[in-house]
């Protein structure tokens, strides 16, 4: 698996490298296909810049640092949740297929469209993989058992301990109430 990460990471970013690097150079030719939705999103969110031409270089210099370190190797389920948060708005500003007349254009849209949402599923799955390593949520879980499990051990162990030191009252029921209270000790799968 470790190779196919080597390969597969560099391969999935080289579109947001190149698309990144192209779109700082010359933001120009996507400027008005974002202006729409620049402007509405600027509205609510309040560190999208105002200005399209802003927005889509900050767009661009994400995609261009994110695909980088994704290739890299580095950071890469931040890097790849950052991609995936820059697809959402290039696909939304780009390829809205539903709005175009002419059925070639529609078609082409429309496979563009379906590639960024591809793409965005390989991002989301790259942002999930932990390399083999157990998850957050699998690790926090566990914990939580152990601490569980060991909390009960104390509380057999006091047990114990308490009947250890109660008096006994006739000959021989120490021994009989460690017999049990050791037992107790032992956890039961």
């Amino acid at each position: 698996m470790a190779v196919l990460r080597t390969f597969a990471r560099p391969m999935l970013a080289s579109i947001f490298v190149v698309q990144g690097y192209e779109t700082l150079l010359r933001p120009e030719r996507v400027v008005p296909a974002a202006e729409p939705l620049v402007r509405r999103v600027a509205d609510r969110v309040p560190f999208v810049p105002a200005d399209p031409e802003s927005a889509v270089r900050l767009n661009g210099g994400i995609q261009l640092v994110a695909g980088t370190l994704l290739a890299v190797g580095r950071m890469p389920r931040l890097s790849a949740l950052a991609l995936a948060a820059t697809v959402v708005p290039t696909t939304l500003a780009g390829h809205r297929f539903w709005e175009v007349e002419d059925d070639k254009e529609r078609a082409g849209q429309r496979v563009h469209f379906l590639k960024n949402l591809s793409l965005l599923g390989g991002l989301l799955i790259a942002a999930a993989d932990t390399r083999g390593r157990p998850s957050l949520a699998w690790r926090s879980r566990h914990a939580a058992h152990t601490v569980r499990r060991d909390v009960a051990i104390g509380k057999r162990a006091a047990k114990v301990s308490f009947a250890l030191s109660a008096p006994a009252h006739r000959v021989g029921a120490a021994p009989r109430a460690l017999a049990h209270r050791v037992g107790d000790l032992v956890p039961s799968h």
